[in-house]
C-alpha cells in the first residue's frame, strides 16, 4: 500500500492540517491500495499563502519567458523517465485500462507538455503596435495565483492543460486533484521539484467538493481553471462572478458522431472505442449519440452489438483489456440507473447492460436502439460505457439533432467526401469536431459551446488562459 504522508506546499513535503484520510481504492479489487492526507481549509490556505509569495514577492514571475521555457524542458525530460510509472499509477487508481492510460494518460500530457512549452517559446509575450499619438507597448502579464481544480477520469491530461500554461506565463499554482485519482499529482510534485522549479509556484493539496469551494472563494485566488461537471461549473461560475474572478471551464458533453450515407462503417469501427468507448465511458468528448440514416441503421446496429460483445472488459492492468471498471461503486450505480432508465423510456438495449463480475465496479458496454433525441439518455451526460443509436432521414435532420442538445464540446462526421464532411462539421454548434476520426488535435483549442463551458485549453490559446494584457502609450 502506498503512503503519503503530507502535502507539497511551498517547495516542501509539510504536515496536514487535520487528521483526515483519503483512502483511494481499487475499482478492480474493491480495496485500498494508498492513503494519502485529505486537505482542509487551513492546508488551502497554506497552499495559497505559498503560492502568492511565489507570485509577489518570488523569482518564477521575474524570469524570462525563455527561462521559465528552460525549467519546464527539464520537467519534460523527467516526465518522460517516469512515463510508464504514471501510466500505471493513473491505472491503478482510476481503472482505466493499461493499454490506454500508456497513450491517453501518460504520452498524451507529456506531448502536450512538450508542444506547450515550445508555443511559449515563440509566444508574443510583449509586441509594439503603432499609435496615434506615439507607439504603443502590448504586454502579456500573468493573471496571477490560480486554482486549478482537476478531475479523475483524465487526471494528467487536464492536469498539465492547467499547470504547463500556467507556470509558462508566470503565474503560481494551487492544484487541488480530486481524492479519487490524487497519486498521479504527488508524482507530477516530485518531478516538479527535482525539476527545480522554485518553492510555492506549484502546490499540491487534494481535497473534496466543499474544500474545493474553500479554494476557489479565496481572496488570494487570481483566477479558476476548472474541468469537471456543468453542475459544479455553474456553481464555480457564480463563485467568480461574485469575485470578479478570471476563470475558464471545461464542463460535460453529450456529443454526436453522424454517418452518412456514405460512410465506411467497417472502417469508423475502429475508432468507435476510443472515440466512444474510451475511459469505460467516462470522458466529456464521448460520442455517445450515435447518428445514422435509417437506410444503414440495421447495418451500424449490427457493428455496434458486435464490438460491444468483443471489447475485452476486465482488469485494466491486462493489456488485452479495454474495458476497465469505473471509478467508483457510486459511479456504477449512477450508470446503471441510466440503463434502467432507458428502457422505461422505451429504448432498447442491444447489446450489454449488465455486470460482468462480482468484483469491481464494472458495466458491459451497451448499446441501446430505438431512441430518440428527447430521451434523457440522449439528452443527459450518462458518464459511462452507454451509447444510444438514432436514426435520421436526411442530412438536414442529422445536423438539427446534433444540435439540439444543451452541450457543445465533441462531436464526428464520418463519410467517403472529406471536404463535404468539413462542410457538415462547419455547422455543428460544438468546440470540437472530427471528419472519419476524433481526437482533441494538442496543436488546436480545446473547449465547448453552450454548457460545455467557457474559454480553451491546448495550442497557444492554452497560454491566453492565464495571461493579462496591459497596454502602455507613450509619447516621445
Amino acid at each position: 500500500m502506498a503512503q503519503h504522508d503530507g502535502f507539497y506546499i511551498a517547495g516542501e513535503w509539510v504536515a496536514p492540517a487535520g487528521p483526515g484520510i483519503i483512502e483511494v481504492v481499487s475499482p478492480h479489487t474493491e480495496e485500498v491500495i494508498a492513503k494519502v492526507p485529505e486537505g482542509g481549509a487551513a492546508d488551502i490556505d497554506r497552499a495559497v499563502a505559498a503560492a502568492r509569495k511565489a507570485f509577489d514577492e518570488g523569482p518564477w514571475p521575474r524570469l524570462s519567458p525563455e527561462e521559465r521555457a528552460d525549467a519546464l524542458a527539464r520537467l519534460t525530460g523527467l516526465y518522460e523517465a517516469r512515463q510508464e510509472e504514471m501510466a500505471q499509477t493513473i491505472t491503478a487508481e482510476m481503472g482505466c485500462a493499461i493499454s490506454f492510460s500508456r497513450v491517453m494518460q501518460a504520452a498524451v500530457p507529456l506531448e502536450l507538455l512538450r508542444k506547450t512549452v515550445a508555443y511559449a517559446r515563440e509566444y508574443p509575450w510583449e509586441e509594439e503596435r503603432r499609435g496615434d499619438y506615439g507607439p504603443a507597448i502590448v504586454r502579456r502579464e500573468p493573471v496571477g495565483v490560480v486554482a486549478a481544480i482537476v478531475p479523475w477520469n483524465a487526471p494528467q491530461v487536464v492536469t498539465i492543460s492547467k499547470v504547463a500554461p500556467a507556470l509558462l506565463a508566470g503565474c503560481s499554482v494551487v492544484l487541488k486533484p480530486a481524492p479519487e485519482a490524487p497519486l498521479d499529482a504527488f508524482l507530477l510534485a516530485e518531478m516538479a521539484h527535482e525539476a527545480g522549479i522554485p518553492a510555492g509556484v506549484l502546490n499540491v493539496v487534494p481535497a473534496g467538493r466543499e474544500v474545493g469551494e474553500h479554494l476557489v472563494r479565496h481572496p488570494d485566488v487570481d483566477k479558476v481553471a476548472f474541468t469537471g461537471s456543468t453542475a459544479a461549473g455553474r456553481r464555480i461560475a457564480s463563485i467568480c462572478g461574485e469575485h470578479l474572478k478570471r476563470c475558464t471551464l471545461e464542463l460535460g458533453g453529450k456529443s454526436a458522431a453522424i454517418f452518412l450515407d456514405d460512410a465506411d462503417l467497417d472502417a469508423a469501427m475502429g475508432w468507435i472505442p476510443p472515440a466512444s468507448f474510451m475511459i469505460s465511458g467516462q470522458a466529456c468528448t464521448l460520442q455517445s449519440r450515435i447518428l445514422v440514416s435509417r437506410r444503414r441503421h440495421d447495418e451500424m446496429v449490427d457493428r455496434l452489438v458486435q464490438l460491444a460483445r468483443t471489447m475485452k472488459v476486465g482488469d485494466p492492468s491486462d493489456p488485452e483489456t479495454w474495458i476497465g471498471p469505473l471509478v467508483s461503486s457510486r459511479q456504477r450505480d449512477r450508470v446503471e440507473g441510466y440503463v434502467r432508465l432507458g428502457v422505461q423510456e422505451g429504448a432498447k438495449i442491444a447489446a450489454g447492460g449488465g455486470r460482468p463480475y462480482d468484483r469491481g465496479w464494472y458495466v458491459e458496454p451497451t448499446v441501446f436502439v430505438n431512441v430518440s433525441n428527447d430521451m434523457r439518455i440522449a439528452r443527459e451526460e450518462i458518464f459511462g460505457p452507454v451509447v444510444g443509436v438514432i436514426p435520421f432521414d436526411d442530412e438536414e435532420e442529422a445536423v438539427r439533432i446534433a444540435n439540439d442538445s444543451e452541450y457543445g464540446l465533441a462531436g464526428s462526421v464520418w463519410t467517403a467526401d472529406v471536404d463535404h464532411g468539413v462542410e457538415v462539421a462547419r455547422r455543428i454548434r460544438t468546440g470540437t469536431i472530427g471528419v472519419n476520426y476524433y481526437n482533441s488535435e494538442l496543436c488546436a483549442p480545446f473547449g465547448g459551446f453552450k454548457a460545455s463551458g467557457i474559454g480553451r485549453e491546448f495550442g497557444p490559446e492554452g497560454i491566453h488562459a492565464y495571461v493579462e494584457y496591459k497596454s502602455i502609450a507613450r509619447l516621445g
